[in-house]
């Protein structure tokens, strides 16, 4: 169940499933419920999965499934997806049956059309609603509205009325439950809005990189909106982001029918300019954003290139090491996060190192990304209201108390057949609760996808180190990893006395 038609409430669902078996002599043994859930793809459908995961047992103790229609089997933008299911079941000798059609899944060719014509419609259902909600949330945002996401830090969420009166402040994690009512951002907390100033100082006059300031205010005990420490990230989001001057921009990233994350160039962006009340001067943010750019900016791409061919002459080789001792050059990390990797800044000056070195390079990317990915979880289910602890010596995550995570980043190696296979190494000394798989696509520089893999369930000797590795493996894969975030946070509850 999602949420948008009351006929489709679990309740509704299950007396029309409790009715037609009565009337087909069916004893229903167990219900798998998604309530709340949307039905585009299976990531977020952990009642659905856990079906699917019983099909598979030896000896299955049910001979059908029931449900209440097609659309709640799945939304699924790419209709074969549905199909795809359905034959796992099927295929183990297990109907699915379809409680409210007016014809019967038999098999027949009848049937089989009309199910072909009803996932479509399900799935353009999913298409039109999204363009008319992406379109609804466009028009709010150009009126000043606040869509979706935490304030941040400094900042609070408002609950106006349609006649703009103040009803009050949300906290986080709630959400408005009167369908006319608004949201827009204020000014927080007068100490926090201080903070914020004080990062801006210690940014423009003090020199500070955002690194230092994370930690100067750690040390200061200093709690981040998220009752976190502060990190890089947090920091860099504070002198970034536009919301501090009373911007009101959305569209930067979008997760379409919960297909593909994907970051949208400024041109795509929706904005409304002071749409709130700034807490930070608008010429501090400029001069911010000035600063932040020069650091990339300061060399163009010929620029490096030149001076790398200088250092090449100079001392007939290249490596990170003479780059990083040369006083006139940019680093070796600038080169790689410029041109994607040393060994292609080298092709580009002319220089062929005499062994292969590919696999080093692509390596030691990877080893750089490991914190890096690592301070991006503990961000985002800090945004969730999830707490971690870090062990320095190993980068495992205790999450909560509850439970601990390791990321585990597989390098993408494309074969001569043109199909890709991973290299997966785990730390046997680890042993965490639950392992993350971060595999990288062909280029070896964005995740290709993702794998949670929980100790209970997971072998070590069985690895996902193909394009498609069999549901058993696959149920565990995810396309992004909001899923997890969204496990590992916490929403405080009141107290009652």
């Amino acid at each position: 169940m999602s949420t948008e038609h009351q006929k489709y409430s679990t309740e509704n669902q299950g007396a029309t499933i409790a009715e037609y078996a009565a009337r087909h002599g069916m004893r229903i043994i167990r219900t798998y419920t998604d309530a709340g859930k949307s039905g585009l793809n299976l990531k977020g459908r952990s009642a659905l999965q856990q079906l699917l995961r019983d099909v598979q047992h030896p000896k299955p103790d049910f001979s059908a499934v029931l449900v209440y229609d097609i659309s709640r089997w799945g939304r699924f933008p790419d209709p074969d997806e549905a199909a795809v299911y359905e034959h796992s079941c099927k295929s183990r000798g297990i109907r699915v049956i379809y409680c409210a059609e007016p014809f019967s899944n038999d098999g027949s060719m009848p049937s089989t059309v009309f199910i072909g014509i009803k996932r479509s419609m399900a799935a353009e259902y999913s298409r039109e609603l999204s363009v008319k909600v992406f379109a609804g949330q466009r028009n709010l945002v150009q009126l000043g509205y606040r869509q979706g996401g935490p304030p941040g830090f400094g900042l609070r969420r408002q609950l106006i009325d349609e006649q703009h009166g103040v009803k009050g402040f949300l906290s986080r994690g709630e959400k408005k439950s009167i369908q006319t009512d608004r949201v827009i951002l204020v000014p927080g907390p007068l100490e926090e809005v201080a903070i914020v100033h004080r990062i801006y100082r210690h940014f423009l006059e003090d020199g500070m990189p955002e690194r230092i300031i994370a930690s100067v205010l750690n040390r200061d005990g200093v709690r981040s909106d998220a009752g976190a420490s502060w990190t890089r990230g947090t920091i860099h989001q504070i002198l970034t982001n536009e919301k501090y001057i009373g911007n009101n921009v959305y569209n930067r990233t979008s997760f379409k029918l919960k297909i593909k994350h994907k970051q949208n160039s400024p041109e795509a962006w929706i904005r409304k300019d002071g749409a709130f009340e700034a807490i930070v001067p608008i010429h501090l943010f400029r001069q911010a954003q000035t600063i932040i750019e020069n650091r990339s900016r300061r060399f163009d791409d010929a620029q490096m290139l030149d001076l790398l061919k200088q250092t090449l002459e100079k001392h007939g080789a290249l490596s990170g090491i003479v780059i990083d001792e040369d006083e006139n050059l940019p680093s070796s990390a600038a080169y790689r996060s410029r041109f994607g990797s040393l060994l292609r800044a080298y092709s580009l000056v002319g220089y062929r190192p005499n062994r292969d070195y590919a696999y080093l390079e692509i390596n030691r990317e990877l080893r750089r990304r490991h914190p890096q990915l690592i301070d991006e979880m503990t961000e985002q289910i800090g945004q969730f209201g999830g707490s971690t602890e870090r062990d320095p010596s190993t980068d495992l995550l205790t999450i909560n108390g509850d439970f601990t995570a390791s990321l585990v980043i597989a390098r993408c190696k494309s074969m001569p057949s043109g199909t890709l296979r991973w290299r997966i190494r785990f730390d046997a000394g680890l042993q965490p609760d639950i392992t993350v798989v971060a595999r990288m696509d062909q280029s070896n520089l964005h995740a290709f996808d993702y794998y949670l893999l929980p100790s209970i369930d997971f072998a070590p000797d069985v690895l996902p180190t193909l394009e498609d590795n069999g549901f058993f493996l696959d149920a565990y894969r995810t396309s992004s990893l909001e899923f997890f975030y969204q496990l590992a946070g916490r929403q405080p509850l009141e107290e009652i006395v």
